[in-house]
């Protein structure tokens, strides 16, 4: 099984240099054919990339490498790239910009004036757009703050914990001392099923989106009226983006397995957290 240790031990071996399939196989201990289907696996996730030469004989060699990501991207991709990776705040970079490019019949958007956040179709929404995921789910959060969301008896946490038998989730937020008890409250389902099933890793950055499977990308915008001058904004609007362009879903993963890699784990960002020692003030 490619699990997320697995994974991370293949890319540092073939970020190295490139290697062959046999090589691969010799360094995991498995034979040719599961050390192939893993790279393949990684290949449609964009992290790796193979050549085959000498093709079509007996002595065909096949060589896998590490991508860059900035080099798979368009112009245009390249430019959103860098932004979205420079930016740490949500202001720093709008998901419209992305939106403008997908195709109208793979696409559709939709706006909301809601003064609180968990009354919106968003997140009234994720519980069911969750329950369609059948392999992986990517987010790209803030705080976690929508590790306490309710659907009706049901929280987030159950949710993620009955679609941990079939899904992997694979989370980058922004792990400070507001996110502390969320990320503790979601590790939890890892310990409680005996495996790595939900993982988090910390990063400051400016999208609020989710990723289920190659299905669906769906991105949140946020405006807030104190933001703005006197008379511009009247309410907080909060306007959603959904991307159903396979090509497109390929890159925001592509983003975020970059994202993610260049990140620190969460249970070590926690443990470090934890070594603050706090001060009583008596006044």
């Amino acid at each position: 099984m490619l699990d997320s240790e697995l994974r991370q031990r293949l890319i540092d071996f073939i970020s190295i240099q490139p290697r062959s399939i046999e090589e691969v196989a010799r360094y995991i201990n498995k034979n040719w054919r599961t050390a192939n289907r893993y790279i393949e696996r990684l290949v449609d996730e964009g992290i790796l990339s193979v050549k085959v030469f000498r093709a079509g004989t007996r002595g065909a060699l096949k060589i896998v490498y590490l991508n860059t990501p900035y080099q798979m991207f368009n112009l245009f991709q390249r430019d959103l790239y860098e932004k979205i990776m420079n930016g740490r705040r949500k202001e720093d970079f709008s998901p419209f910009e992305i939106w403008q490019y997908i195709e109208d019949d793979k696409k559709e958007a939709f706006l909301e004036e809601q003064e609180d956040e968990s009354a919106t179709a968003f997140n009234k929404d994720l519980f069911r757009i969750m329950r369609h995921a059948k392999r992986e789910i990517y987010i790209f959060s803030g705080n976690l703050s929508w590790a306490r969301l309710m659907d009706r008896n049901t929280s987030i946490i159950d949710l993620l914990r009955h679609l941990s038998d079939r899904v992997r989730v694979y989370i980058v937020a922004r792990i400070d001392m507001t996110a502390i008890d969320n990320a503790k409250r979601m590790l939890t389902i890892n310990h409680d099923k005996k495996k790595e099933v939900i993982k988090i890793r910390h990063r400051a950055q400016p999208l609020r989106a989710l990723v289920i499977d190659d299905s669906l990308l769906r991105l949140k915008e946020v405006y807030d009226p104190s933001k703005y001058k006197k008379g511009e904004l009247n309410r907080k609007t909060y306007i959603f983006y959904d991307i159903r362009d396979t090509e497109w879903i390929k890159w925001i993963k592509k983003v975020f397995w970059d994202m993610y890699y260049k990140s620190i784990d969460a249970d070590i960002r926690i443990r470090e957290m934890e070594k603050i020692h706090r001060l009583n003030r008596i006044v």
